[in-house]
């Protein structure tokens, strides 16, 4: 016989499981601004997206809502990120990155790995839709990394 507490948590992941939903990640752009530069454009302009602007909107709308089926992944999430600096050259970048006060896209992705092993979840479907090359690439490459190593484990 199940303890009332496990009951309810039983029934609230039963509910997020039924909860269907999409994560768009952006400090300031909305899904549909993808569709003039993303190559899947009916993603942006036929589902329906949450919106989480920063890091710490990302990680409560997934601890209150379970995960997403799709995110769409921004990388940088403040004004600070957006610095000529980028353009520069990975070394000079490097430098300013470890001075940000708000955290990025990237952030936002390691936290979804741990948050998938600590829950043995297996990670959503997800697109990059940053305007910033290095810093996409950095999160797709993360996100397939884990993929990987999840489908080793399942063999």
């Amino acid at each position: 016989m199940l303890s009332r507490d496990k009951n309810v948590n039983i029934i609230k992941l039963n509910k997020m499981m039924e909860n269907k939903w999409n994560l768009f990640l952006d400090d300031f752009r909305h899904p549909y601004d993808c569709i003039a530069y993303m190559q899947n454009k009916r993603i942006y302009s036929q589902l329906d997206w949450t919106i989480a602007r920063n890091y710490k909107e990302f990680i409560t709308l997934i601890e209150e809502r379970g995960l997403p089926e799709l995110i769409s992944f921004d990388h940088d999430l403040a004004q600070e990120h957006y610095d000529p600096i980028m353009y520069d050259g990975v070394e000079d970048y490097s430098k300013l990155y470890e001075t940000f006060e708000e955290k990025t896209g990237f952030e936002c992705a390691k936290w979804l790995v741990d948050y998938c092993m600590d829950n043995s979840l297996g990670l959503p479907e997800f697109e990059i839709h940053s305007m910033n090359p290095a810093g996409g690439e950095n999160i797709r490459q993360y996100l397939l990394n884990f993929k990987k190593h999840q489908g080793s484990n399942n063999n």
